[in-house]
Parts: C-alpha cells; structure tokens; sequence
C-alpha cells in the first residue's frame, strides 16, 4: 500500500480557514441574529465569498441559522470547543433569590450573566417574557443591561463599533458622542436605565451584581411599560438589595 502523502495546506487554504475563523469571531462579537452582510463588511470579505463559508460552518454545526432565518448564531460545536455549559446552569440559592423578588414587584425580573464583552440572559421572567432575547443580548447600546456592560470597558468602542449603533425608535441613541454621555451616568449613577430605546413602551432597569471583589458578573433587569426614564430608574430600587445578595452566589 502506498503511503499517503502529506503535502499540508496549499494555494489558498489558509486564506479559507482564516476567513472562517475571521467570521466566527464577527458572530460571537455581534451574537445572536448578525446577517451575512453585517458579518461581510464586518471582516472584509465579498459578500459571496462570506456567505459561502457561513454556510459551511453551518452545515458542520459551528454555526447555526435562526428560525426567522434572518440571522446567524454560534451553534453547539462552538460550545464544545469552549467547554460552555450552554444553558445558564444557575444555582437554586440564585434562583430562590430571583424568585422572590418576582413575588414582590408587578413587573418582569431578569437575570443576566456577563462574561467579559458578551452578555447572556440566563434567567427571564416567564410571566413577563423579553420582547426578544435576541435584540438584548446583541443590541448594547439600546438595552440598559447593555448600557451597564459598556460602561465598564475602558472603550465601549472595541464591543460595539459605531457603525452598529441600529436605531430602533426614535429615542434609541445613535451618535457616539450621546451614547459616551449616557455611559459616564451610568457610571456615575452605579445602575442604567432605557425608555422606549429598543422596543416602543418598554422601559427598563438594570442593577449590576458584582462579586465581593467589585467585578461585574451579572445584572437585575426590571422591565416595564413606559417611556419615563425616571419610572424606570425607580424600579432599580426594589432590585438593590436582591442584587448585593446575588454578588456572593455568583462570585
């Protein structure tokens, strides 16, 4: 029997695994919902050419395609790489704690993790489900669990290029100079607020949860109808002392 022979990567093979290791990386920095196009002009590729690889990386399940079909996420092989559990496994002291702040206020109560840039809704309120988890988890610059990630990084720019500042109504903040306005009060404040930014009639809160350190690991959003940013920034209050009991849980 003839050996095989290994001639290793030739012409433009590595060109090909760069530019599909280029895209995943666009659709774990953009999540869930980012389009062939976005993820294009994101890495430099014509469009046809990305297009091509995303369907690759579909078909070998690193990627997967959303059921509206308007969009891409991470699939399970991504997770198996990364050794990520997938579904938020919460502890039930966590999820005792969370569910009692639910009993107490009329409103819905969600529990986000961060992990680093990215941030994922690991518990939603079941009675009061998100408009699209989605659009959260992507969209930073227009949720307040967004806005209270940004202002922790030393350059919101490096997790959300300005060309990705979607205007979604008339009051979501698109120029970077307003949103570097709305972060330094958020950071001033210590929670984040949004009227009527991502979804028309839905406001929001965010309460950050940080270990005993002081590293943000996770947020209380409490999320309403209205477009006051002053309701809102109420509701945060029911929220604080539930969240200074979460930091040691989630620590």
């Amino acid at each position: 029997m003839t050996p095989a022979i290994d001639r290793g990567l030739t012409g433009r093979q590595p060109k090909a695994v760069q530019s599909a290791l280029a895209i995943l990386e666009a659709v774990a920095r953009a999540g869930a919902g980012v389009t062939a196009k976005e993820v294009a002009e994101d890495v430099g590729l014509p469009p046809a050419t990305a297009y091509r690889l995303l369907n690759l990386l579909v078909g070998e399940e690193y990627l997967v395609r959303l059921p509206d079909l308007h969009g891409f996420a991470l699939g399970r092989k991504v997770a198996g790489l990364t050794g990520s559990p997938g579904p938020a496994q919460l502890s039930t002291a966590v999820r005792e704690v969370i569910g009692e702040l639910r009993q107490q206020v009329r409103f819905g109560v969600h529990l986000v993790l961060y992990s680093g840039p990215v941030l994922r809704c690991a518990d939603v309120d079941p009675d009061h489900p998100l408009l699209s988890t989605a659009e959260v988890e992507r969209h930073l610059h227009a949720t307040a669990v967004g806005k209270l990630l940004l202002a922790e990084q030393p350059d919101w720019r490096d997790v959300v290029p300005p060309r990705r500042l979607v205007q979604f109504t008339e009051r979501t903040v698109t120029r970077p100079a307003d949103l570097d306005a709305e972060l330094r009060a958020v950071a001033d404040r210590g929670t984040a607020v949004q009227a009527g930014q991502l979804h028309e009639g839905v406001s929001c809160a965010a309460v950050p949860v940080r270990t005993p350190a002081g590293v943000l690991v996770a947020a209380i959003a409490v999320t309403g109808p209205g477009q006051d940013e002053a309701t809102a920034a109420a509701r945060a209050g029911h929220a604080i002392a539930f969240a200074d009991r979460l930091g040691p849980l989630l620590g």
